[in-house]
């Protein structure tokens, strides 16, 4: 629920409260499912094997990306390396995409999911030649997400904008420059992926306006499917132009 200033017309002026969605974050469960799944996989062969089969297919390679493996520029989202590193990212995926997948909904809230991963390892990439994985890259999506998404309906925040979007900053400089010194972290996917989710979400994120006749108000979505479509092929483009010219530089 958020507090909105009422229409100056009806009397007598006061705050209202509107509701916000509500549908359960399905695609964010699936997504943490998903990867458990995969988590366990990857302890299973290497307790059965000696060898963690899935990180060998899907890591991020910088070789392996060069020699025609571009599916490695998406799936290291899905690998995680030990159960804190999994838990880390799985319950910051919880916290971020709860209220942003009720915004976004589903589908687009999987498109930025993925955008972010993507844009987050093709700036490792260019910029690191150590694999990686995680879903760390994804997860900083979120997180610029969730700043761009604040700022384009900071009206509707009221009060609550400045504390929301502190925060947004304040976890962002501890993981970025703090966290991400730290030796083993992929801090250039982190910036990737925080970027990507910036340049969706400038795009594509909701767009609300206050509709109704007071008392009954009700939040709408004013962004456009385009928009999203233009948001989405915008990160692929540069991204994937990216990619290409690393791949053959």
């Amino acid at each position: 629920m958020n507090d909105i200033r009422s229409d100056p017309a009806a009397p007598p002026p006061q705050s209202v409260r509107v509701a916000v969605p509500q549908s359960a974050p399905y695609v964010t469960y699936a997504i943490i499912g998903i990867t458990a799944v995969i988590f366990i996989l990857q302890l299973a062969t290497r307790s059965l094997l000696q060898v963690d089969i899935p990180a060998v297919l899907f890591i991020k390679s910088n070789e392996w990306i060069r020699a025609g493996q571009v599916w490695r520029l998406l799936t290291p989202m899905l690998l995680h390396g030990s159960l804190v590193h999994i838990g880390f990212n799985m319950y910051a995926l919880l916290a971020f995409g709860v209220g942003l997948e009720r915004h976004f909904g589903h589908g687009r809230f999987l498109l930025l999911y993925v955008l972010g991963a993507f844009a987050g390892n093709v700036a490792s990439f260019l910029l690191t030649d150590a694999n990686s994985l995680g879903a760390s890259t994804a997860v900083f999506g979120l997180l610029g997400a969730e700043g761009i998404f604040l700022i384009q309906n900071r009206k509707l925040f009221a009060g609550q904008f400045r504390s929301a979007i502190g925060n947004i900053i304040f976890i962002a400089a501890i993981n970025l420059f703090l966290i991400g010194s730290l030796p083993g972290i992929d801090n250039w996917g982190h910036i990737g992926g925080l970027i990507g989710g910036l340049m969706f979400t400038s795009f594509a994120g909701p767009l609300y306006e206050v509709e109704g006749i007071y008392p009954a108000y009700q939040l709408a979505d004013r962004r456009p499917f385009s928009a999203v479509m233009i948001g989405a092929a915008t990160v692929v483009v540069i991204f994937g132009g990216l990619a290409m010219w690393g791949m053959v530089r």
